[in-house]
């Protein structure tokens, strides 16, 4: 079996792949939730936390400074836009909870991959030092990760 290499992620890059590890470690904990019989409404709770606490402003930088790199119409770009409006819907549905929530933790965790595995990659291979530079300039200010009060998944 053929070991897979790690992938060398751009310095600029590594701030957004250590919010990507977050949003896997949340579709986790979603599904921890689920095995361990959590109450609908506090796994709802914590994604709405989430929901803005990362995936708002994570979105927003990846469209603002990152998919602008790659031409107008790139494919990748167009598949992670769509991914990423499926994902506030299924973050902002209130209908049917449980059943978003379970979407979510599949679709999350699957987009986190696609952009991990290949939009990222893509977007390294193009874009200018002047393009890494103001990405990293941005991002310098990422802290730490905020702690969520109610770690129903211990």
């Amino acid at each position: 079996m053929e070991k897979k290499k790690p992938i060398k992620r751009h310095k600029a890059l590594q701030p957004l792949s250590r919010q990507h590890h977050f949003g896997l470690l949340f579709s986790w904990k979603i599904r921890k939730g689920f095995s361990k019989n959590i109450e609908t409404n506090r796994l709802q709770e914590y994604a709405k936390w989430f929901y803005e606490q990362e995936i708002k402003p994570h979105f927003r930088d990846e469209e603002e400074y990152l998919f602008p790199i790659m031409a107008p119409g790139n494919e990748l770009v167009e598949r992670a836009l769509k991914e990423h409006r499926r994902i506030k819907r299924l973050f902002t549905n209130t209908d049917d909870p449980e059943k978003s929530l379970h979407q979510l933790e599949e679709e999350l965790d699957a987009h986190i991959r696609f952009e991990e595995r290949v939009l990222f990659n893509e977007i390294q291979k193009v874009a200018t030092a002047a393009q890494l530079a103001k990405i990293e300039e941005i991002h310098s200010e990422l802290g730490k990760h905020p702690e969520y009060h109610d770690p129903f998944w211990e």
